[in-house]
């Protein structure tokens, strides 16, 4: 059934093979076994192309549903057999990845062995259709995100930072306005991560005009930091993101804002009602733990 379906989602036996990691020959056996089994031919087979019957087309619709819930029944079962082993596919936001990525290895490996973590860091929007379809988890990621098939497990909430140039005549105050956002050269990160839209949140919030933004984008934190030490303008950093990024520059320095600071909230996320959601519970419990010595605020 799997080798069928992959055969109406490509319509190309080679490309079907690939994708489910088999071979060709193995793959149209496979078909082929289904097909007699059902009672039905189900592919049109020629030199340049493949098409679905009309029973091929109607037993595709079937095909999906049947091995989706077949993968939940796995699911369950391997919940209930063992929590932590087997396969965890999480995925990570950019913006989170590399400064919670070490702690979140160190818990893995110290106390889930058995657990065999594949990470996969992605934007918010890709994220959210791996895990509705099935192809991740459990995410890492800042909320909230408002989507009702999504359960969000808070971890904590950290202060964001402005980061300027060492000259800058907001370096190192620790009692910086939000208004002050409102006559700086703010560098974002380019449009569709989640972070440049909080960061736009933060500066309509302080009563920044909407086009005031600098025309310069990065791709990432790091080109983001190095855009403000050459002088470009200024950019605002989640907190856990500092040390890595500004510690690399001597031109670089950091501001705190007054109470209370414009902050986002880290959390794990899942989909609602997955049969691994004590797992997944038990998991971000003991990433709070482990996260402990972290400037942040953890969420309750």
């Amino acid at each position: 059934m799997r080798a069928f379906a992959a055969v109406a989602e490509h319509l190309h036996f080679r490309d079907a093979a690939s994708a489910i990691g088999t071979s060709q020959p193995a793959l149209s056996g496979a078909v082929a076994a289904l097909e007699e089994a059902l009672g039905v031919v189900l592919v049109e087979r020629t030199t340049r192309k493949v098409l679905l019957t009309s029973a091929g087309e109607r037993v595709a619709v079937r095909a999906h549903a049947v091995l989706e819930a077949l993968g939940d029944l796995l699911d369950e079962a391997e919940a209930a057999r063992a929590p932590f082993t087997g396969v965890l596919r999480l995925g990570v936001i950019p913006t989170v990845a590399p400064y919670l990525l070490p702690t979140v290895l160190r818990l893995v490996h110290g106390a889930y062995p058995e657990l065999d973590l594949q990470v996969h860091e992605e934007q918010t929007s890709s994220l959210l259709d791996g895990l509705a379809a099935g192809r991740l988890d459990l995410l890492l990621l800042a909320v909230p995100l408002g989507v009702p098939s999504v359960a969000e497990l808070p971890l904590f909430d950290e202060d964001f930072v402005l980061v300027t140039p060492r000259d800058h005549w907001l370096a190192g105050r620790t009692d910086i306005p939000r208004a002050a956002l409102r006559q700086l050269d703010l560098l974002l990160l380019e449009e569709g991560h989640c972070l440049r839209d909080q960061a736009l949140d933060v500066c309509r919030e302080a009563g920044r005009t909407e086009g005031a933004t600098a025309t310069t984008t990065a791709a990432g934190l790091s080109t983001l930091v190095q855009l403000v030490a050459g002088g470009l303008g200024v950019t605002l950093l989640p907190r856990t993101a500092v040390p890595v990024e500004t510690g690399r520059s001597a031109d670089l320095a950091t501001g705190f804002f007054a109470d209370p600071a414009p902050s986002r909230r880290i959390a794990l996320a899942m989909r609602a009602g997955t049969a691994r959601a004590e797992e997944f519970e038990a998991f971000a419990s003991a990433l709070r733990g482990a996260l402990k010595p972290l400037p942040v605020r953890f969420a309750r």
